[in-house]
């Protein structure tokens, strides 16, 4: 069997793959070739098309939201800088904003992250009770000390579009993608050099880039390598209510919950508890959580939901970092030639375009250029010392 070379094999072609593929190729400094590998090119399965698709700027870690804004800026271009011959992708982005809610004991925390984003030049509204009794009058504001509300740039989109979009635009510049699943990675003497298909066939590579999802800990363990991250499964309900809520942005409950509009109705969601979220790889929608935990909070906090009608609903999965809930960037120290993008806890979609760069810049430079990420890299992760995101969402 003909053994075949790349200068980069990605492994993983949805959102973070497509990427990473779209900002090399479009970099005039690389001349190499891209090999995309992806497992199932409908994507139906996928996070990327599965996830509530959003971005937004309110985190609570500098380098979270520094990705999101460059998202942001990414998704203003999206239509001119992906068009292939005058074919213009659509993100659909509805830039309404995300609506952080406190409660009085969250308050702190709550101002302390607006000091942050807007230090960093988000645009984010603090709005006290009254504010947010005068604004939306649909909402419950009893228990509420205050709200954060994204003025711009943050909001939903169509992440599948997205994703398409980067994927064309990167096959135009010159990308190839197959259809195939990744066996393993091969090593040696501390460097991966290649893939395994599981038709045995062995794919060479210059640098491996492991966008794999939730199938990512499993080939990285085939290079010796044990990645703290697991697959947990995330409902999403679509409920319609009798009553309109007007000027409704993303709004993220004290709880942990959110809803947002959508069509004539919302989708809404929340995390299981800790407790009830073992590692999880099939799609059976979570309907005892909506009934038990959900629907009382959404009756609380927009009294009109108590007359809420369910509709269709969904599940897919996060790739979820067992140690911090955030990104795991670049090369491990013990092996070269193997870039890992992965425990995105879900926010891989709006971290997409930047951990994208990231990437490119990783590969063509051997370094951050446009945002320095090195505090995502493993180090932490090896030290056991974990980035604390308070806006986990």
């Amino acid at each position: 069997m003909e053994t075949k070379s790349y200068d980069v094999v990605i492994i993983g072609g949805a959102a973070i793959g497509s990427a990473a593929a779209y900002f090399l190729c479009q970099n005039d400094q690389f001349d190499g070739t891209v090999l995309v590998i992806e497992k199932d090119f409908s994507y139906q399965y996928c996070a990327t098309a599965l996830s509530a698709a959003s971005i937004r700027h309110q985190f609570s870690t500098a380098e979270n939201i520094q990705m999101s804004q460059f998202g942001t800026e990414f998704l203003y271009r999206f239509s001119q800088d992906l068009a292939v011959n005058g074919d213009k992708p659509e993100a659909s982005f509805v830039e309404k904003g995300y609506l952080f809610l406190s409660t009085p004991n969250g308050y702190q925390t709550l101002t302390e992250n607006h000091e942050l984003q807007t230090g960093l030049g988000a645009n984010i509204k603090l709005l006290s009770n009254n504010q947010l009794k005068e604004r939306y009058p649909w909402l419950n504001t009893s228990d509420l000390a205050a709200g954060c509300l994204g003025i711009s740039g943050e909001g939903w989109l169509d992440a599948y579009g997205l994703m398409q979009g980067m994927r064309k635009k990167a096959i135009s510049l010159g990308a190839k993608y197959i259809e195939a699943t990744v066996k393993r990675i091969v090593c040696k003497n501390g460097v991966a050099t290649a893939v395994e298909l599981e038709d045995g066939s062995i794919i060479k590579a210059g640098a491996i880039i492991n966008a794999a999802g939730t199938a990512a800990t499993k080939l990285a363990k085939s290079a010796g390598i044990e990645l703290p991250v697991e697959s947990r499964k995330r409902s999403v309900f679509y409920i319609e209510c009798p009553q309109s809520l007007p000027q409704c942005p993303m709004v993220i409950d004290p709880s942990g919950a959110y809803f947002r509009p959508e069509g004539k109705g919302f989708i809404t969601g929340i995390a299981p508890h800790p407790n009830s979220d073992p590692e999880s790889y099939d799609f059976n929608v979570q309907h005892e959580l909506f009934e038990e935990v959900l629907w009382p909070i959404l009756a609380h906090r927009v009294p009109a939901f108590e007359a809420l009608r369910t509709g269709h609903s969904w599940a897919g999965h996060y790739d979820m970092n067992l140690v911090d809930q955030n990104l795991i960037l670049g090369e491990h120290p013990e092996l070269k030639g193997l870039l890992f993008a992965n425990g995105f806890s879900g926010h891989g979609m709006q971290q997409s375009p930047a951990v994208g760069r990231a990437l490119s810049e990783l590969i063509i430079y051997g370094k951050y250029k446009s945002l320095d990420l090195s505090r995502m890299g493993w180090n932490r992760i090896i030290n056991n010392n974990p980035i604390i995101e308070k806006n986990v969402v």
